[in-house]
């Protein structure tokens, strides 16, 4: 079977989505781009490790071995570390979190237990009222230029970048993108797609998935390809 994922849960306060993953042969895959930050969990060769994300403005070749297991938590956009600033994660520049011998995580010299799927919206919970993890209020508004109290544009752009760690133009290419491959994913043809995601016409979308996705719409249209989450 290989790489098989699914989403665990949902959006909920400043959790935009929790994923699980997991290989039972080795794989190759392409990792798609994303705009959240996040927490990384990976189990291999026994051991885990703990990731901090960055957002992503292309897709990554990436391979998984055998027996390995991987779940995230993605935040809802705005949200991130202080200590560990978007804009430095991008494109899997991860900073990795130490952990100790009997499991536990060490971030800002505390201990914290290692979560699972099914519990790793309670560690988020308790980073954020340690003021380890905070949320941007504006975000929401600013993503879509809203005027926010008057606030000058290149104010406002880089509090949206210190917040997410991409300008608002790269996001919102990445989540077009991803939208095209999604919609591919499901079936629907070229020319929808085209008209859908709001290309222009399919020169454009074919250019936009192959440099954001790595991928054609035809290949990914046609399941030639393994996409990650």
């Amino acid at each position: 079977m290989g790489l098989s994922s699914r989403i665990v849960s949902g959006p909920a306060g400043p959790v935009n989505r929790i994923w699980s993953a997991e290989c039972d042969s080795p794989t190759s895959f392409s990792s798609l781009p994303w705009v959240n930050s996040g927490l990384g969990f990976a189990r291999i060769g026994g051991r885990w490790a703990v990731h901090v994300r960055g957002p992503a403005t292309r897709a990554t070749p990436m391979s998984c071995p055998s027996d390995s297991e991987y779940f995230g938590v993605d935040f809802r956009l705005g949200a991130y570390f202080p200590g560990f600033p978007p804009s430095r994660l991008v494109n899997l520049q991860d900073a990795v979190l130490p952990t100790l011998p009997d499991g536990r995580i060490l971030l800002d010299g505390r201990a914290w237990e290692m979560p699972t799927p099914q519990n790793v919206d309670v560690l988020v919970d308790r980073l954020v009222r340690a003021g380890l993890l905070v949320v941007d209020p504006l975000i929401d508004e600013l993503r879509y230029g809203v005027d926010v109290r008057g606030m000058p544009e290149r104010t406002a752009q880089n509090r949206f970048v210190r917040a997410v760690g991409l300008p608002r133009r790269t996001m919102q290419l990445v989540e077009r993108a991803r939208h095209a491959a999604d919609l591919l994913r499901s079936g629907k043809t070229i020319a929808e797609v085209v008209w859908e995601a709001g290309y222009y016409d399919q020169p454009q979308l074919t250019r936009s998935l192959r440099r954001l996705i790595g991928h054609t719409p035809a290949e990914v249209a046609r399941g030639q390809v393994v996409l990650g989450l």
